[in-house]
């Protein structure tokens, strides 16, 4: 029988101990920022709850290789790459730092093989097509987000599909740290939990069994799934002839969450905070997804809930949510269908974003006009918290509050009470919190550049404000889908990619000013159909305006001609927020990041829904 042995790691003494070989027979990295979000988040809530408390990420299966400490990696690659990059972009954000030293010895490390030669190798080199190649430059680079993608760019090392995904990772950690450890005191002590408490079980056998227990992992499942501890207590409290019944219910929850790879513990969460009021020690409204089966079993919590003397219908009130929540990541509205106001949100969320669900799961049962006059709303205030990079956890208790006072109001039986109720919630709850937000957005906006944000947001950002200028234009007053533009391409009117003479005559026309820093302005792009994208290029805009001028997009076309219709059209009003360039230098792109803050202010707005 093979030796099978296991050991309890941190991070910290794993990356120190351990080679780890991704072998090219294994799938690729396929982590998306969603899910490199998700590990990012749970750790940082783990650190909030208690930072000398460890927190347990799963269990890695490994095998060992001919040479002395490393490890073929057959089960938790995703996971190990992730914390790989989390250590780079750490020790680049530490740079000048004592840290940076244990850091490099976490990262890369000199060893002695079999024939005594000494060699040097990172602590996790992936061996799939051009994977190792792109992970060594990303270590030498030791760079920002930006300059690694220009560092790979110019290695000539492809960045598509599994190799983009790497890279997605590591903007996705940089950023995050970045927004939510700014403090190098905050680093530091992220950096200590990360290195000390976040731990794995680690199991090391040869290659043919780690692939059996690799198989019957998958076959069997190990240990209880995070719902069950709760089935188990439903189980405690039906009939025994009433077994079969409950396990077919609860097949209705688990089921949907697993085909839409949606952790069930992070539903779960939301759901207390969306149907319950919560209370706790901390006073703060909140359930951590550690706490979630002791707030069940508390005593006064399970009476809230009434499961004991009512499963089943608290299992089918879970249900009902379930739908909704899934429904809610489909772009559908709380009747189940598609839903415009809904795909709208998700472009600005985005799958960064999810704890807007209890607030969405607390209004579900809001008639359908008011729903949708909701999450409109609710995007407008959305906008203002994730545009100026505020953390998320600002929004936790807020939002947890604010959900009983929804429940509230869906339960209103009157109807024009019950739209008075949902205009007040809007106004003290919306509507004031952006206005304390303003001026932070402002500031926001005149830095925004091309890599302020995601660029899915960015195109969100643009396609908005386009559509928006587009219904002016037209006279009309019913949005339709934003997928119409947020297909188009972005276009950098100062050309992302120049030619010297254009770049020189720009930068000797206004002095002092950089080049790549304006290209890079929000007040520089544009959206703009392919086709006419192609035939724009790369040149200056003299030649550019051409093409401009056949975009049927009024925000693009408006750039070199505005269009007048009779004396107070819509159009003329718009016009007032547009303006024309006879030529395109650093202060036509300054006057025009001005314009769209301007337009901004105009889309992202609360509105009372009128009386009928």
């Amino acid at each position: 029988m093979a030796k099978i042995e296991n050991y309890k790691y941190s991070i910290g003494d794993a990356f120190r101990d351990c080679f780890y070989v991704v072998p090219d027979y294994q799938r690729e990295y396929v982590w998306t920022e969603k899910e490199v979000q998700q590990l990012l988040d749970d750790i940082n809530e783990q650190i909030d709850v208690a930072d000398s408390r460890e927190y347990f990420v799963g269990t890695v299966l490994v095998s060992p290789s001919s040479e002395k400490n490393q490890y073929e990696v057959i089960d938790g690659q995703q996971r190990l790459t992730t914390f790989f990059l989390l250590l780079c972009a750490l020790k680049h954000l530490f740079q000048g730092e004592s840290q940076v030293q244990v850091l490099s010895s976490l990262i890369s490390a000199s060893y002695a093989d079999n024939t005594g030669t000494t060699r040097t190798s990172l602590k996790l080199e992936p061996r799939y097509e051009n994977a190792g190649d792109l992970v060594h430059k990303l270590v030498e680079l030791d760079a920002d987000p930006q300059g690694v993608r220009a560092g790979i760019k110019a290695a000539n090392i492809p960045s598509f599909g599994s190799l983009e995904n790497l890279l997605t990772a590591y903007a996705t950690i940089h950023r995050y740290l970045k927004d939510n450890y700014d403090a190098p005191t905050e680093l530091r002590r992220y950096w200590g939990y990360l290195a000390n408490k976040v731990v794995f079980i680690q199991i090391s056998t040869d290659v043919s069994s780690a692939l059996k227990i690799f198989e019957t992992i998958n076959e069997r499942g190990v240990g209880l799934n995070p719902m069950d501890l709760l089935k188990n207590l439903l189980f405690t409290n039906v009939r025994l002839d009433q077994f079969t019944q409950l396990k077919d219910e609860w097949k209705k929850i688990t089921k949907p969450l697993e085909k839409a790879k949606e952790k069930p513990l992070r539903f779960l969460r939301y759901f207390l905070m969306a149907n319950y009021v919560i209370r706790n020690d901390r006073r703060d409204a909140v359930v951590r997804e550690d706490e979630i089966y002791d707030w069940f079993v508390d005593k006064q919590n399970a009476a809230l809930c009434d499961y004991k003397t009512k499963p089943f219908e608290f299992v089918r009130k879970i249900i009902r949510d379930v739908d909704h929540y899934l429904a809610f990541t489909e772009s559908c509205g709380n009747d189940g269908k598609p839903n415009l106001a809904m795909e709208s949100l998700d472009l600005l969320c985005g799958g960064a974003f999810s704890l807007h669900h209890v607030l969405l799961l607390a209004a579900s049962n809001l008639p359908k006009p008011l729903f949708d006059h909701f999450v409109a709303q609710l995007e407008s205030f959305l906008f203002y918290y994730i545009f100026t990079k505020t953390p998320t956890k600002e929004l936790e208790r807020l939002f947890s509050v604010w959900a009983d006072e929804l429940r509230g109001i869906a339960q209103t039986a009157d109807p024009n009470a019950q739209r008075d109720k949902l205009n007040t919630f809007v106004a003290e709850h919306f509507q004031r919190n952006m206005a304390t937000k303003e001026q932070e957005l402002t500031d926001a906006f005149r830095r925004y550049s091309l890599h302020s944000m995601q660029q899915y947001r960015t195109r969100y950002l643009l396609a908005k404000l386009t559509q928006f200028v587009d219904m002016a234009y037209k006279g009309l007053r019913t949005p339709g889908s934003l997928r119409e533009y947020t297909v188009l391409e972005i276009e950098h009117i100062l050309p992302n990619n120049p030619d010297s003479t254009l770049r020189s005559t720009f930068e000797t026309v206004n002095l002092g000013v950089n080049y790549d820093e304006y290209k890079n302005k929000l007040g520089n792009f544009t959206l703009l159909e392919k086709p006419i994208n192609i035939v724009a290029s790369n040149g200056f805009f003299a030649a550019k305006k051409v093409e401009y001028r056949k975009c049927k997009y009024y925000l693009t076309s408006s750039i070199v001609q505005i269009t007048t219709v009779g004396h107070d059209s819509s159009i003329n009003r718009i016009n007032k927020m547009l303006q024309a360039f006879d030529d395109w230098s650093a202060a036509s792109i300054d006057r025009r990041q001005e314009l769209l803050m301007g337009l901004s202010r105009e889309v992202w707005k609360t509105v009372p829904l009128p009386a009928e």
